[in-house]
Order: structure tokens, then C-alpha cells, then sequence
């Protein structure tokens, strides 16, 4: 790479449709599509179940013009769901409603998911942030997914925001990832030596029905096949876009930083799959406000201090996209104030209400708006 070049960066959201009155999911989303599309046309989907929304940016060099365009689709979404009478949040899990099993988005896909995979679709109301970087070549792609590899239990804890689950606290920073990893093909991906190997372990998969398509590696990292793109899909649905914009920063300062190391023929760290997997877990535990496993010492310390050592580790990359600034001003409000789940637990123990908790929700998705 050479010093002038700047990585372009999108990101697909997913929000969850509630009634602002009992504060629990409907499924409602179809009607809500409908109308944003007007606006956003294809900017705008559904997913799984018909409690959800994705809605999509374009690619940005600059992280304001990001900004700009994650607050103006939020806005619609927003809009849509006022003039039917409901809200929208940006939440990992659902807090409160009636979810397993949840309402299945009408479709030949979704059908066949629910035939090849069965309950595993029962608890598929979460919702997580995509983060896009632009990387065209899939051996470049496949390399820096390796140098990603051991920094994805940061990224969990930085974008944790699930802790309620229909209900009740589960005791997690992140239940959607925890959720999530029950699928055959999901979390960290694997150590890959090459394009053929990649494509080598694709086709087992797909022999073994694990997969539909290639649209369904659920890794953590994967190259995209709809676009030409390296996604980083570790994190929850970040309660705000100021939360969006931290990990968008942060992703692709780590990008930029392993194609550096790739081009320097540097190796990339292989933890062992199952000492990632479980480093994943811990974050998914403690967020940022425990312990995480420091894979390269094998020994826990305080994640916050894992995550110091994640900006100190791309912050020439960060300077290089001018995101600098950004991403400390926000680091130093993450410290203050913990990252979404913390603030969805802090919401509730002001009265032990979950309705606060999705009050919360639904003012910080419209923050900046």
C-alpha cells in the first residue's frame, strides 16, 4: 500500500421494529421496508425475521460522509415506523416481546433455512453491524483475514450491545454472539494458507449442508460475494451511529494496518481455533467491563487494556485515514460511559424497568439525527 491510498468503508445496520407502548417487538417490519424504500430503494431490506430491518451505506472514504448517510437512513427507518404507530432500536437481542419462535420473512430462502436448519432459525431476532472495507483480490482478502483473526475478541467486547434477551438479563455484554455461534459455519474463521484452501473448505462445507451458498460463511471476517469487499460481521448492532462509526474506524485502521504487514511478507498470529473461540466467549461475557484472554500470553487481563493496545496498534493506519481524532474522542466516551451494553444495563437499574431500557434504545438509534 502506498501512503496515500484510503481504504473505502460501508456498513449494513439491522434494527429491530417495537411498539412504543408496551415496548415489545412487532412484526411489522414488511410494512416499514415498503415505505423507506420510497427514499432508499434498495438501501433498504429484510431479513430473517419480520421483527428486523437492514438498511445499507455506501462505500465512504471519509467517515463524516458515513456519518451522514447512517443518521439520514436511520431517520427514515425512523420515520416509517412513527407513521405506523411504532419504533425502531438498534439493539443486539430484542428486550422485551414474545420471540421464540420468531415470525419468519416469507421466501423461498427463508423456507429453505428453516427446512435445513430448524431451530437454529427459533432465536434469529438479533441483529448485528457489518463493516464493509474495500478489498477487491481474495488472496489479499483471505491474508488479512488471518492478521484479523486474534483481535476479534476486542471487537466483540468494543461492540457489545445484547445483554436482555426477552426478558430477562442474560448475563452477557453480547448474547447475540453467543447466539450466533451455534451455526455450523460462524465465528472466527479459520487459519486460511490460500485461495484454493478457501475455496477447497467451501465446497466440503456445501457438500455437507452446512451452507446454502456462499452467502452463508457466517464468519466473523469473510470476503463478500455480492460485493467486492473484505466484512467484518463480529459486532452487535451498535445503539448509536457515534458506536457505528468507532468500529467502522477502528475495522478498517485494522485492515490497513495487516495490508501493510501482508505486502512486508509478514506472518500473520494463528491462535489455535479453540482458544480464539473461547477468547470470544470471555468478551462476550465481560464486554469491556472484565477480564479477556491476551492470546498472545495465553494470561486474562482487564479488556480495556486489550482494547488499548487494539488502537495503539492501528493508530498509524487511524492518523493515515484521519480518523485520529474521531476514534479518541470516542474511545474516551466508551470509558465514561461503557459501551451499549453497559448503558442498556444502566438504563434498567435506575427503576428495574426494561421498558426504560427500550426508551433508551429508541432515543439513542435517533441520536445525532
Amino acid at each position: 500500500m502506498q501512503d496515500d491510498d484510503r481504504l473505502t468503508v460501508g456498513v449494513e445496520e439491522e434494527y429491530l421494529v417495537v411498539d412504543p407502548v408496551s415496548r415489545s417487538v412487532r412484526p411489522e417490519a414488511d410494512s416499514l421496508i415498503a415505505y423507506a424504500a420510497k427514499e432508499m430503494g434498495d438501501g433498504v431490506s429484510a431479513e430473517i425475521t419480520r421483527f428486523q430491518i437492514e438498511a445499507r451505506t455506501d462505500p465512504h472514504t471519509e467517515l463524516a460522509g458515513l456519518g451522514a448517510q447512517l443518521r439520514s437512513m436511520r431517520a427514515v427507518v425512523a420515520r416509517a415506523a412513527a407513521l405506523h404507530g411504532l419504533r425502531v432500536v438498534s439493539s443486539g437481542s430484542p428486550v422485551l416481546g414474545a420471540v421464540t419462535p420468531p415470525p419468519l420473512t416469507e421466501g423461498p430462502r427463508y423456507a429453505r433455512s428453516f427446512d435445513r436448519f430448524r431451530a437454529l432459525d427459533d432465536e434469529q431476532s438479533i441483529c448485528a453491524c457489518h463493516v464493509h472495507i474495500g478489498l477487491a483480490d481474495r488472496s489479499r482478502a483471505l491474508a488479512v483475514s488471518n492478521h484479523l483473526r486474534p483481535w476479534l475478541p476486542v471487537l466483540v467486547a468494543l461492540g457489545a450491545n445484547s445483554p436482555f434477551w426477552a426478558g430477562r438479563d442474560t448475563g452477557y455484554a453480547s448474547w447475540r454472539a453467543v447466539t450466533w455461534a451455534r451455526w455450523p459455519v460462524a465465528g472466527p474463521p479459520p487459519f486460511f494458507r490460500s485461495v484454493a484452501h478457501f475455496e477447497e473448505m467451501v465446497g466440503q462445507l456445501s457438500i455437507s449442508g452446512a451452507i446454502m451458498d456462499r452467502s452463508a460463511l457466517y464468519w466473523d471476517i469473510r470476503p463478500s460475494e455480492h460485493v467486492p469487499t473484505l466484512e467484518v460481521r463480529v459486532a452487535d448492532a451498535a445503539m448509536t451511529v457515534g458506536d457505528t462509526l468507532l468500529l467502522a474506524a477502528v475495522i478498517r485502521a485494522l485492515v490497513d494496518t495487516a495490508l501493510r504487514a501482508v505486502d512486508a511478507g509478514e506472518p500473520a498470529p494463528n491462535p489455535s481455533p479453540e482458544v480464539l473461540r473461547a477468547a470470544c466467549w470471555r468478551a462476550a461475557r465481560d464486554g469491556l467491563g472484565g477480564q479477556g484472554l491476551d492470546l498472545r500470553t495465553g494470561r486474562l487481563v482487564p479488556a480495556v487494556v486489550s482494547a488499548d493496545g487494539l488502537l495503539t496498534h492501528v493508530s498509524a493506519a487511524l492518523k493515515r485515514h484521519g480518523d485520529l481524532g474521531l476514534v479518541r474522542a470516542s474511545w474516551a466516551r466508551l470509558r465514561t460511559h461503557g459501551t451499549g451494553a453497559d448503558r442498556q444495563r444502566a438504563a434498567h437499574r435506575r427503576r428495574a424497568s426494561l421498558h426504560d431500557v427500550v426508551d433508551c434504545l429508541i432515543a439513542s438509534a435517533a441520536e445525532g439525527i
